[in-house]
């Protein structure tokens, strides 16, 4: 999707000093990548306490090798 925004040029200069990107177009995408895989780590937090184990649940018997 081709779109024109306009950018904190500042907040830009700062960001290229944080990355590899070599073009404004690979540190929006570096950008956006970022912030989706921190949403998605905080969704998973978001689920620490949550469920639990069932009864009779035997992790050792998962280890275990069967011939």
């Amino acid at each position: 999707m081709r779109t024109n925004i306009v950018l904190d040029e500042p907040l830009v200069t700062e960001a290229f000093k944080y990355t590899t990107a070599k073009t404004k177009r690979e540190l929006v995408r570096q950008a956006l990548e970022e912030l989706v895989a921190n949403h998605k780590r905080r969704d998973l937090l978001d689920l620490f306490g949550a469920g639990g184990v069932s009864e009779g649940y035997d992790h050792r018997a998962l280890r275990q090798r069967t011939p």
